[in-house]
C-alpha cells in the first residue's frame, strides 16, 4: 500500500470585524471543502473515512489558531494540521479594529496497492 495524493482543494476565510486567526481559519477550510463532493473513495472502493486530509493554513499570527476548531470541520476522514504565516490584516480607518484573511489548502491522500487499483 502507498499513500496517494488524490486531490488538492483551496479556500479562502475572513474575519471581517474580530481580527480572530481562527475564525478565519475554519472559514477558509469550509470554503475549500464545502464547494466539493469527492467521490474518489467510494470509486476506488474505500470508504470516505479512509481519506487522510493534510490541512495548511496561512494566516497572520499562526500561533494563535487553535488547530483543534480547524481539524473539526473535516467531515471525513482523519487530517493534521499545519498552521504557516501568511493571509492579511487589514486595519479599519480608525485604527481600532482588522479584518483578518486566511488561506487554506487541503490536501487529501488515499492508501491505494502499489500499482494503482
Amino acid at each position: 500500500m502507498a499513500l496517494k495524493r488524490m486531490v488538492l482543494e483551496i479556500g479562502m476565510g475572513t474575519d471581517i470585524r474580530g481580527n480572530d486567526p481562527t475564525k478565519a481559519a475554519v472559514r477558509a477550510l469550509r470554503d475549500a471543502l464545502w464547494h466539493n463532493s469527492l467521490g474518489v473513495a467510494k470509486a476506488l472502493g474505500l470508504d470516505t473515512d479512509d481519506m487522510k486530509v493534510e490541512v495548511r493554513i496561512g494566516v497572520p499570527r499562526p500561533e494563535e489558531v487553535d488547530k483543534a476548531a480547524v481539524l473539526a470541520v473535516l467531515p471525513h476522514g482523519t487530517g493534521t494540521v499545519e498552521v504557516v504565516p501568511g493571509g492579511l490584516e487589514i486595519p479599519n480607518e480608525e485604527g481600532t479594529d482588522r479584518t483578518l484573511i486566511a488561506h487554506a489548502g487541503a490536501i487529501v491522500w488515499l492508501d491505494l496497492p502499489e500499482g494503482g487499483r
